[in-house]
């Protein structure tokens, strides 16, 4: 996957936008745009293992990187989830071997800009590209609704 950026300005500040970000109901609830019950398993401390999951406990198995409260976070994929079970021997899970999400939030006048930068690999197959390209904006749009109504 090319290296791809997102960026949304948020009427909010960056404590509530980073709130909306990795809270465990509202992560919930802007994540759909990936697929219904999205959830995480983590204390998104730098160094922990996350597990980014759907309704059926599969998902990516990813580590935080860095995490600079309000600010940063930085999470690189290791590998997937299947039914809840850890993967990273496959060849499925080596496509995602380095693929990384940096969220980085600035204020601006009393707003946020959040930008989601995605990369790290080029083996992520191009179908999974396009649905990126059609699904992260509409995860933005989400996260903004709920950061602003707070």
């Amino acid at each position: 996957m090319e290296k791809k950026l997102f960026t949304k300005t948020i009427n909010a500040p960056k404590e509530r936008v980073w709130h909306s970000l990795f809270s465990d109901a509202e992560y919930r609830e802007w994540t759909t745009a990936f697929g219904e019950g999205s959830h995480f398993k983590t204390d998104w401390k730098k160094g922990s293992k996350v597990l980014f999951l759907g309704n059926d406990e599969s998902g990516m198995l990813s580590t935080i990187t860095d995490n600079k409260p309000n600010e940063y976070m930085g999470i690189t994929h290791l590998g997937i989830v299947k039914n809840g079970v850890e993967d990273v021997e496959s060849e499925e899970s080596k496509i995602w071997a380095g693929a990384f999400e940096n969220y980085t939030l600035r204020s601006i006048n009393g707003a946020t800009e959040l930008t989601v930068e995605l990369g790290g690999t080029d083996k992520i197959p191009k179908e999974l590209d396009d649905y990126f390209m059609n699904a992260w904006p509409k995860a933005l749009d989400k996260l903004k609704e709920i950061a602003e109504r707070n």
